[in-house]
């Protein structure tokens, strides 16, 4: 008899192996190829270079990639995984982010970073959970695309109110001289990774950074996108 070993985190149907962890009918309900702008990730009605949004606040990085909207039934993973100690979840949302990457590049010729940076969580922060889930999705993701990976290279310096119980003005201002960079990053290629952008405010932080340190490029990389 075949003993079941690894089941869809979603639907618990067998999946073939556990770092996939999601089944493919799961995969499609999540839709992962939902027309975005390039820049921003928000969904469009088609793929689009600059939406409407981007026209009136341009992103200041070259462009945004999001798994899925920040909506059920990836949304609750990614709760389980970042405020309940799930870190088996890690493999299989990263491969969710792999998968639009790769069709981003197969597609519209995206530039294979570098190096692959996560937005770091403060020392304090850190100890609470245990963890930096950004950083947990970033490892695998320049292994599975051999790129350099750095933890350490943006440090958070300052122990900020948590960004996703502000409002859009909040987080703004939130995050003044938070963020540092530790080696120079000068002629390379970046991808920021983060698990879910909101408003940008983090990354339009960091990259502003990372831009200081003259970079070639910046992409950010996320899980998910609210809308």
């Amino acid at each position: 008899m075949l003993t079941i070993k690894s089941r869809c985190w979603i639907c618990m149907l067998p999946v073939w192996h556990a770092s996939v962890g999601i089944c493919s009918w799961c995969e499609r309900k999540l839709l992962l190829d939902q027309p975005r702008c390039l820049r921003c990730a928000l969904p469009a009605e088609t793929v689009c270079s600059t939406c409407h949004a981007c026209q009136q606040i341009p992103f200041s990085w070259q462009g945004t990639i999001a798994a899925a909207n920040y909506l059920p039934p990836l949304s609750k993973l990614l709760h389980q995984f970042k405020f309940s100690s799930q870190t088996a979840l890690a493999a299989m949302l990263s491969r969710l982010i792999l998968l639009n990457y790769l069709r981003y590049r197969r597609h519209y010729l995206w530039q294979k970073p570098d190096i692959v940076v996560a937005v770091p969580l403060h020392p304090k922060r850190y100890q609470q959970r245990g963890f930096n889930q950004s950083d947990l999705l970033a490892r695998p993701l320049a292994r599975w695309l051999a790129c350099q990976y750095e933890s350490n290279v943006i440090r958070c310096t300052k122990l900020t109110t948590t960004q996703h119980t502000l409002d859009r003005a909040s987080r703004q201002r939130n995050l003044g001289q938070v963020y540092d960079v530790t080696a120079s990053l000068s002629g390379k290629h970046v991808a920021l990774v983060d698990d879910v952008v909101t408003t940008g405010a983090t990354a339009r932080e960091i990259v502003r950074l990372l831009q200081q340190q003259q970079v070639a490029s910046v992409q950010v990389w996320c899980l998910c996108r609210t809308l």
